[in-house]
């Protein structure tokens, strides 16, 4: 960590961006954080810019980390390089963080840390430094980031706002695709070559004598006005090799042209500064005496650091540092093979294995020359460790290696495979089909192979949700019968779950043939795991109704729930399909269990593959409860998570919020936008979803005979965990739009699933809908019997709406005083939820009734952001700054400015008025 000191002169052409970094640090100054991606080609004057902002940021501390290509798979690599300057900082972070962080970083021994545990204590650690003075954080060459330092990093950036923090990333424009992209997000500058005009002084000042007009013109047009390619490339060349056209740029990448000029001057060092810069480059922390105990070790004289810093490649200091990231990849990739292997063993001898064991084992990976069974099980036990401090990506990078070290062909495959399913889950198919693709061309054995086709169905699943991976897992659960009866079943249940969100698109094969299919499988272990359960009771559902399903699938949830208490991680791995068969029980309380521990295993692991989908899970969860600026919140967070991955959308969560609050007049096009995107890889469950979600944003905005026609073809087909709640929408539309066959029809298909399940909600609806269809004292006692089991389950909304309902039916029977009572009940809810389409019905039923009704709520909702409402409910709860932000992901600083904000917005001036306040809106 350094203390800037005097500003540097805006550089050359460069006069918009410099402007852009000096707002920025004025920002800071002033208490606002701010995030910039300078995003531009090799050479284009990132790192130039990177240093203005550095020497310009006076009064500022600054952090550096540089992205290293070698270390890209070590997990933790590049934020450790970023943080540790300021860990004497970490005992001021609240217990949880702190020690999320220090294993993270290795510092200490515990169980994997909360990945987003680690991206809230590295938030509230550049909070706690820029406390003392704004803090300048600048990353270059951020493309090379490990994966999870980028992820953590972006995190963090999404979340600065009131902390005093410029953070900068510097990023090649050749850098992964924005889907693979975890800074695509963030505010960008992109840095182009210098204009035409500037790039010729440029030349002029670095070329001796005059330089022929047209050859300069050339030179400026074939470099783009790339300003180190200006720099280099004329670099050793007269004045007359110049005009006479000598030492042209060829038609290489730019980015190598300029590689090749460093190569060039690294080529003319004596042999032991060439080695020494190859050793400085295998070495990506700058750890200056870790440096010298390995240019011991490679005799490795003290003049070659003289000579090494004469040709101004590279400083020495407290910390080693190239002249440019280039110069690094260019010193690397300059050594043969053997000279890099005698590095890298060199490193691993040097490095304390009481320090950093893990790093030491990466380093003689990359000494290795030949098989070496020894080393790869080293790996494979660093690759546990690694997942103790970086999830399961660092766990797959290492048993990638440990694969590539094994001698023995079975073993090899064995831990390919493996590999291939740790890179998967990490968040990764891509990588993880390509190392599928590699394994294949090797022998296996027929359990391997068996595994290999089930792990490639399961990625297609994950980013294709649909029929297509059906038969591909039909063939693996057969392959799978013969050397793995186990795993046999997990396959026939994910095809199952394939044919399931098939739905109507299925094709040949539909979900009932799989069903039956899966009830020949082989027994599994004993005693039967919760996913046996759950494939013998989905089987029995599809093929011999729903009651004698019910019998054996009440059993699987229930043990679901038990091994949620253990937890264990067959939650997350089957969430996918527990959580829908519980919704079509009309299970919340499973809901709860099994969506709460999914979300908490999936961050611990940093289980990037099924995240996204506990989150949405869970996020339509707290729509149910009512608890909408919750679920938006986790419905971003998943967004974000899906967009790294490349993994299929998960729109329902966000189009069950939007049907809900029923305020955005495109939300029927957006419906029906996400359904088409589904059924366009053949998830024809999305259009069962499209049916119900148009019904509830209908009944909403009292349009009755819309809602009918939106929920009638969900009829047609049983879509699993959307189909009875189609029919609790087509009751009440049918009631109120005078479709009375049609509401009878589907209130028969609703009692019969509830006769197989024993819930409060299930109970509750069922009594509502048979409200809805009958008249006098059997419809009022119906109406009181759904409030009272309703009033006993989390689904709150369908609580508020039996409210409605009852006080629009006791007004229809004149009875103003209590339809006033259950109206003003059902306003404050669904207003507080943020129902507004809900909420406006029982509005206007309160008007009817002579009621007057304050428009405050509204005004509220309507002033404050859907965050502000979050900090502020939480805040009259009680919760400290600190604790506030623990909860939203946030720092404890940008949680007092939001407070500000609702003090302002609520005319309150303490925490103890905002109860008060949020109780009247």
């Amino acid at each position: 960590m350094s203390s800037s000191g005097t500003p540097r002169r805006a550089l050359r052409g460069r006069h918009g961006e410099c402007g852009a970094l000096n707002h920025m640090i004025a920002d800071a100054k002033a208490g606002r954080s701010q995030v910039l991606v300078l995003r531009g080609e090799a050479g284009v004057g990132k790192s130039a810019l990177v240093e203005y902002l550095v020497e310009s940021a006076t009064g500022c501390q600054v952090l550096r980390a540089v992205g290293v290509e070698s270390e890209m798979e070590l997990a933790f690599a590049g934020l450790h390089q970023l943080c540790m300057p300021v860990m004497e900082h970490l005992d001021r972070l609240p217990d949880p963080q702190r020690d999320a962080l220090a294993i993270a970083f290795g510092l200490s021994v515990g169980s994997a840390p909360d990945r987003f545990m680690v991206g809230l204590a590295v938030l509230s650690l550049l909070a706690e430094v820029a406390e003392e003075q704004p803090l300048v954080c600048v990353i270059d060459d951020a493309q090379w980031l490990d994966r999870v330092s980028a992820q953590t990093l972006a995190f963090v950036a999404r979340r600065l706002l009131a902390e005093r923090v410029v953070l900068v990333f510097a990023v090649r424009t050749s850098s992964p695709a924005a889907g693979d992209d975890p800074l695509s997000a963030l505010p960008e500058l992109v840095v182009r070559g210098l204009r035409d005009d500037d790039a010729r002084a440029l030349l002029d000042s670095v070329v001796p004598g005059r330089l022929d007009e047209h050859v300069r013109d050339r030179i400026v047009a074939e470099t783009r006005g790339n300003p180190l390619a200006l720099l280099e490339l004329t670099r050793g060349l007269t004045a007359a090799e110049l005009a006479g056209g000598f030492g042209r740029p060829d038609a290489r990448p730019l980015a190598n042209q300029i590689e090749q000029s460093f190569l060039r001057r690294i080529g003319s060092l004596p042999d032991e500064a060439q080695r020494l810069l190859l050793a400085a480059a295998a070495e990506p922390v700058g750890d200056a005496p870790l440096l010298r105990r390995v240019a011991e070790r490679l005799d490795i004289g003290a003049d070659a650091a003289g000579a090494a810093e004469a040709a101004g490649l590279i400083e020495f200091g407290a910390r080693v540092r190239f002249r440019h990231p280039l110069v690094r990849s260019a010193a690397y990739r300059a050594a043969d093979p053997g000279e890099r292997r005698d590095v890298h063993r060199a490193l691993a001898e040097a490095t304390d294995p009481g320090f950093d064991l893990d790093r030491q084992a990466w380093h003689r990976a990359y000494a290795a020359v030949e098989p070496d069974e020894a080393l790869a099980v080293d790996l494979e036990r660093s690759a546990g460790r690694a997942q103790a401090r970086g999830g399961i990506a660092a766990a797959a990078a290492f048993l990638r290696r440990a694969a590539e070290l094994t001698p023995d062909p079975a073993g090899r495959g064995t831990r390919a495979v493996a590999a291939a399913q740790a890179t998967f889950e990490s968040g990764a198919p891509d990588m993880a089909l390509a190392l599928l693709a590699a394994t294949e061309t090797g022998p296996l054995d027929e359990a391997q192979q068996a595994r290999l086709a089930r792990l490639r169905a399961r990625i297609v699943l994950a980013r294709r949700r649909g029929g297509e991976a059906l038969p591909l897992l039909l063939d693996a659960a057969g392959r799978l019968e013969r050397v793995d009866a186990g795993q046999a079943r997990e396959a026939y249940l994910e095809a199952m779950g394939s044919a399931v969100f098939a739905g109507r698109l299925g094709a040949r094969v539909g979900v009932r043939d799989v069903a039956e299919i899966a009830r020949a499988a082989p027994r599994g272990p004993r005693p039967p795991r919760p996913a046996d359960v759950l494939l013998d009771g989905l089987a029995a559902w599809f093929v011999e109704g729903r009651v004698v399903g019910a019998a054996l699938l009440n059993p699987a949830l229930a043990a679901f729930r038990r091994a949620a208490e253990r937890n264990e991680d067959d939650i997350m791995r089957w969430l996918w399909l527990s959580w829908l068969v519980a919704g079509d029980m009309w299970d919340d309380e499973t809901w709860y269990v099994l969506s709460t521990h999914a979300v908490r295993s999936a961050r611990e692991v940093g289980a990037l593959n099924y995240l996204p989908l506990a989150l949405s899970y869970r996020a339509a969860l707290h729509v149910h409860a009512g608890e909408f600026d919750v679920a938006a919140t986790l419905i971003g967070e998943a967004t974000t998570i899906t967009e790294v991955t490349g993994n299929a959308p998960l729109g329902y969560a966000m189009l069950l919020l939007l049907a809900w609050r029923g305020e955005d007049p495109q939300a029927a096009e957006l419906i029906e936008a996400g359904a088409r995107q589904a059924t366009s890889w053949g998830e024809g469950r999305a259009i069962g979803i499209r049916h119900y979600l148009l019904a509830v944003l209908y009944n909403g905005l009292g349009r009755y005979e819309d809602a009918l026609a939106g929920a009638e073809p969900a009829m047609e087909y049983e879509d699993l965990g959307v189909a009875g709640f189609s029919f609790f929408e087509l009751i009440e539309a049918g009631a109120r739009s005078g479709a009375h066959e049609a509401a009878a029809a589907a209130l028969r298909r609703l009692e019969e699933r509830a006769e197989a399940d024993g819930s409060d909600w299930a109970h509750g609806v069922v009594a509502r809908s048979r409200a809805l269809l009958c008249e006098g004292p059997a419809a009022d006692l119906l109406y009181r019997e759904a409030i009272e089991r309703l009033g006993r389950c989390r689904i709150a909304v369908h609580l508020a709406r039996t409210h409605l309902v009852y006080g629009e039916w006791l007004r229809s029977e004149n009875r103003i005083p209590d339809a006033r009572e259950h109206l003003r009940i059902a306003y404050e809810m669904l207003q507080a939820f943020g129902a507004v389409a809900f909420a406006e019905r029982a509005r206007r039923e309160l008007l009817a009734t002579g009621e007057s009704v304050r428009q405050r709520a509204v005004e509220v909702r309507e002033a404050l952001t859907a965050q502000e409402a979050q900090i502020a409910r939480l805040a009259a709860d009680g919760m400290t700054n600190s604790e506030i932000g623990a909860e939203l992901f946030i720092s404890a600083r940008t949680v007092e400015w939001h407070l500000r904000k609702v003090f302002t917005k609520l005319d309150v001036n303490s925490r103890k008025k905002l109860r008060g306040a949020l109780a009247q809106g």
